[in-house]
């Protein structure tokens, strides 16, 4: 390979990283978002006449799981046509529905002005983002690890949790910044619109690198290679979604819901809630590149059991720790950031494991299904289990037990993957479980 032909290489590839990674962006800003604002919102759509705010916010987070719920359904629909016509025209229709969806939220008439209507407006849109999000995570791992020099994949694929870690930071920031700027009135009679409108000149930015995009070259140059049996890929994705539920559900109990669980379980405020979600997303970042990294060279394997194994032992102290009142705000700080960068151990290494698993014919549709399904269940779910659980029991411990036993179900499926760095840079196949 010449000079030149390795420089062309390495811009497609960057260029793949740029354009993969910010619809991901967008996708868990809106997420976030909307899992920061999830008490307005449930004041605004959830709560008629008479209403209890705690049956509101359960009835927000059943609306913010039941679009976890069509993530699969996106994964099959966009994964199949993806795995027919290409990565790239598929990412520029999963990031146009995407936006529009996202934006139309902040134009709908709350419950006041438009009656039941309004939380079924709500709701249609919620499918909408789920159709387009299950589409996005495969496509655009895909891109990015089918782009990467060779035992590269988990650096490579680690910018797509990466920039889950942004966009949860972007969201956080944007709700940061309206609280501050704005006062309570404001911010719950008109501010919390305006971050899902911010969604529309990020999601025209995302189009114009997608357009630009290449088709990987090892989808072209292997469309026409036999596609496996569908037992096996069932299979492979049954084990791959067991392997990412614990990245799943500790990373929305500490990433997304820890927001209204302080508020409504601990009594914090907006903004110290807030900060709180900030620090742990500022630890998840600092730790999903060099863990992707990391496990290009020790194997997926040892880095993700790691994680996992960390989050049962430490997530019962850490939520008995933000309880205590007489343990400072700074302690505490540093407690939530540290929480946040044992779930990066897991999301650095999950998109290039879960890309090995699955060859390139089925690699959009199997990929995505495996992270749409472990999601649907263990982050669009918690929000809905944790509330719902904490009002019947009484229990304010119920997150970080949620966490545990989700990381320790996890911990056997990681333990099947190789020891060895030989899986890193083999050629991917289907995996078979057991």
């Amino acid at each position: 390979m010449t000079f030149i032909q390795q420089q062309g290489d390495t811009r497609r590839g960057r260029r793949a990283l740029v354009a993969g990674s910010v619809g991901n962006l967008i996708e868990w800003y809106e997420f976030g978002v909307y899992g920061y604002f999830a008490t307005i919102i449930a004041a605004r759509f959830f709560t008629p006449e008479g209403g209890s705010e705690a049956e509101a916010l359960v009835r927000t987070y059943a609306s913010f799981a039941l679009a976890f719920f069509f993530r699969p359904v996106g994964a099959a629909l966009f994964g199949r046509l993806g795995d027919r016509v290409g990565r790239r025209p598929v990412l520029v229709l999963v990031i146009t529905l995407m936006t529009v969806a996202t934006a139309l939220i902040g134009v709908l008439p709350t419950y006041a002005q438009a009656g039941a209507l309004a939380p079924w407006l709500l709701t249609f849109l919620r499918a909408l983002q789920g159709l387009s999000a299950g589409g996005e995570f495969g496509g655009a791992v895909s891109v990015m690890t089918e782009f990467a020099p060779p035992g590269r994949r988990g650096l490579y694929g680690s910018w797509q949790s990466f920039t889950v870690a942004l966009g949860l930071l972007a969201g956080a920031g944007a709700a940061a910044l309206l609280a501050t700027v704005l006062t309570e009135e404001q911010l719950g009679a008109w501010g919390w619109r305006l971050p899902f409108l911010l969604t529309l000149p990020l999601g025209l930015g995302a189009l114009w690198l997608r357009l630009r995009l290449d088709e990987t070259p090892v989808f072209v140059a292997e469309r026409t290679e036999e596609t496996p049996p569908p037992r096996e890929v069932v299979r492979a994705v049954a084990l791959g979604a067991g392997r990412i539920m614990g990245w799943a559900a500790a990373g929305y109990t500490f990433l997304v819901v820890l927001p209204s669980y302080l508020q409504s379980s601990l009594g914090a405020t907006f903004q110290e809630a807030l900060v709180a979600t900030v620090l742990a997303n500022l630890g998840f970042a600092a730790t999903i590149v060099p863990a992707g990294l990391l496990s290009d060279r020790l194997g997926r394997r040892a880095v993700m059991v790691t994680g996992a194994v960390l989050v049962v032992v430490l997530a019962v102290p850490l939520l008995n720790l933000l309880q205590d009142s007489g343990v400072s705000n700074t302690v505490k700080g540093v407690a939530v950031c540290g929480a946040g960068a044992v779930v990066g151990l897991m999301a650095g290494p999950g998109p290039a494991m879960l890309s090995e698993m699955f060859p390139t014919r089925v690699r959009y549709t199997g990929l995505g299904l495996a992270y749409a399904l472990s999601n649907a269940v263990f982050s669009g779910c918690a929000g809905l289990i944790i509330t719902e659980t904490i009002e019947r029991t009484g229990s304010v411990d119920i997150p970080a037990y949620y966490a545990a036993v989700a990381c320790a179900v996890s911990v056997p499926a990681l333990l099947t993957l190789p020891s060895a760095r030989r899986a890193v840079v083999s050629k991917p196949g289907v995996e078979r479980a057991g």
